[in-house]
């Protein structure tokens, strides 16, 4: 069906997609050739629709264009459903995209004012809603600013991601751009893995290994989590099923891969990337301590992948969400990531309220120590309570 466009505003029109389909050859023309990250591939998006979309949640993509010449200017990829006897309106991204960014068309300039107008013109083409919850919005795409950064209501997050640019030799990389006490423990760890036996970067170039490698990383994050008291979304099925497939359809162009840092026969640590426009964003990591407890698996694989990456002409190592100690110590760089979380309703209102709440809480938590221990110890101790009257119930 012919989707004519909306005169929102002096500055753009919109057009608003309910299906990918309509808007696919648009959205695989900007992913080439305009600007966006990895996780706004089409493929990517493409599974998270068939895949993970809550029952009765509708995707939102809305497509802004120049009122004044018709071109586009970026697509918007949006999601509503019900949440909790209220609708909201988040990204596209089922908690499997790290940042929420438009894919924009091209590098010209965003300032406060075009942003401003052109979300009041994709607020004018999105149906009815109690509340907006954006988040992981990253302040620049590709060096240009994000106009979702710009707009007033955009707040700074909890959250801050963090990598580092490669450049120049490979052989040097890690001398170049590391911090010289993360290269000195490197090449430690990297002498003491050789004395147990032969070191190999291996990656899964077929959907038999990627069945492999990735079952590893499965089995060896969840471990990890369980004894961290952590959630991790690798519980789920159906995103394990996800990242399995993505990884299957990513052999055909590079987009996604599976690494692992095998020593001997045993794999210590896996790796799992996406790569775009020059960009590999390292999205998952799990590591198995039992063949060399003494070294760190973990930033032995991320530290070879930085040279493969720059060995391959890559240019950017993301190293993600989240403020872990490792990444500081590696040379990366931070940034607060922002986002849109308010309500038009009472009930919306109230929701966003309930949420940030929580998120700030868990910051505290997790910025004390003390507070974290004991937190993680509860958790620990509730999930035994539940192991043990799962396992009690049907004799009691």
């Amino acid at each position: 069906m012919e989707l004519h466009p909306v005169a929102a505003n002096d500055a753009f029109t919109v057009r608003l997609h309910t299906s990918l389909e309509t808007v696919r050859p648009l959205w695989l023309r900007l992913q080439e050739s305009g600007i966006c990250t990895g996780h706004q591939r089409y493929a990517w998006v493409e599974a998270i629709v068939a895949r993970l979309m809550p029952e009765g949640a509708e995707p939102l993509i809305v497509e802004v264009n120049d009122a004044a010449t018709g071109a586009c200017r970026m697509l918007v990829p949006l999601m509503r459903r019900r949440a909790f006897h209220h609708r909201v309106v988040e990204w596209l991204s089922c908690g499997v995209c790290d940042y929420s960014a438009p894919l924009l068309a091209d590098t010209t300039p965003w300032t406060a004012h075009s942003a401003r107008a052109a979300w009041a013109a994709v607020r004018s083409v999105l149906p009815r809603a109690d509340r907006f919850h954006i988040t992981g919005i990253p302040r620049e795409i590709q060096g240009v600013a994000n106009p979702l950064a710009l707009l007033a209501e955009a707040r700074d997050s909890i959250h801050s991601t963090f990598g580092l640019a490669i450049d120049g030799e490979a052989e040097t990389l890690l001398k170049r751009v590391c911090r010289p006490s993360f290269v000195k423990e490197f090449n430690k760890d990297w002498r003491r893995l050789e004395r147990i036996g032969s070191v190999e970067l291996v990656e899964a170039a077929n959907p038999a290994e990627v069945e492999k490698i990735f079952g590893e990383l499965v089995r060896m994050r969840l471990a990890r989590f369980r004894e961290l008291a952590r959630f991790d979304l690798l519980t789920q099925e159906t995103v394990v099923d996800f990242y399995r497939d993505a990884a299957i359809r990513g052999l055909a162009d590079g987009s996604v891969r599976v690494f692992g840092l095998r020593v001997g026969e045993a794999l210590i640590a896996v790796q799992y990337l996406m790569v775009h426009q020059g960009t590999v964003h390292a999205l998952m990591i799990a590591m198995d301590q039992s063949v060399a407890p003494n070294v760190s698996a973990g930033l032995a694989i991320m530290g070879r992948l930085m040279v493969w990456a720059r060995e391959q002409g890559l240019g950017y190592f993301d190293l993600s969400v989240g403020s872990q100690s490792y990444k500081g110590n590696l040379g990366a760089k931070g940034s607060v990531l922002v986002e849109l979380c308010h309500g038009f309703t009472m009930r919306g209102s109230a929701a966003s309220t309930a949420i940030n709440f929580r998120s700030r809480t868990e910051a505290f938590v997790r910025s004390n120590p003390r507070l974290l221990k004991a937190a993680q110890g509860t958790m620990r101790g509730v999930r035994r309570l539940r192991g043990g009257c799962r396992e009690g119930g049907p004799e009691q």
